[in-house]
């Protein structure tokens, strides 16, 4: 009965050991596919948008994944990766002067500029690739019978790195609602 319950015992906390393992390994891949850097100023700046958090998170991962310091060979600059003409535009907007380097200004003008996005296209995939490829981009692809549906939304959207873009955010806005609700 001693050699039982040592072997029982031996196997539960190998069992154990093994579950607190696999929970370690989800907490950092979670953490990895699905942080939440930024989130004082994501929640104050989306709530100011009117916009979910998930939403913003998901286009600052899909953007800049979290670098503040990022710039893209185009220009675009920070965690949300505004382009300087979007940001002026956008302060132009406001009537405020920002910094496009500064974390929280970034996602401040970030997320205006979504705002702005979310008046003039009627969906979500319209708002992420005029974010993206630029407004006046998706006007043109709207007026196409043959990238559009019979409601009027995009079906198609030609360029390969805008289709990637608008999928990638979201697969990301979806695992931030799954995550975090």
């Amino acid at each position: 009965m001693k050699f039982f319950a040592e072997h029982v015992l031996r196997a539960a906390g190998i069992f154990f050991a093994l579950l607190f393992a696999a929970a370690l390994a989800c907490a950092f891949l979670y953490g990895c596919l699905v942080p939440r850097r930024y989130a004082e100023e994501v929640r104050l700046y989306a709530r100011q948008a009117g916009l979910e958090e998930e939403l913003v998170f998901a286009v600052i991962r899909a953007e800049s994944n979290f670098r503040a310091d990022a710039v893209s060979p185009a220009g675009a600059v920070g965690l949300m990766q505004i382009m300087p003409q979007t940001a002026l535009f956008v302060e132009e907007l406001s009537g405020r002067r920002l910094d496009v380097r500064d974390p929280a200004e970034n996602i401040d003008l970030g997320t205006a500029y979504l705002r702005y996005l979310f008046g003039r296209f009627s969906s979500l995939t319209q708002v992420l690739a005029a974010y993206n490829a630029g407004e006046g981009t998706v006007r043109a692809w709207l007026s196409r019978a043959d990238l559009t549906d019979k409601q009027g939304d995009l079906a198609h959207i030609p360029y390969p790195e805008t289709a990637r873009y608008v999928r990638r955010v979201k697969i990301f806005y979806n695992c931030y609602k799954f995550c975090y609700r």
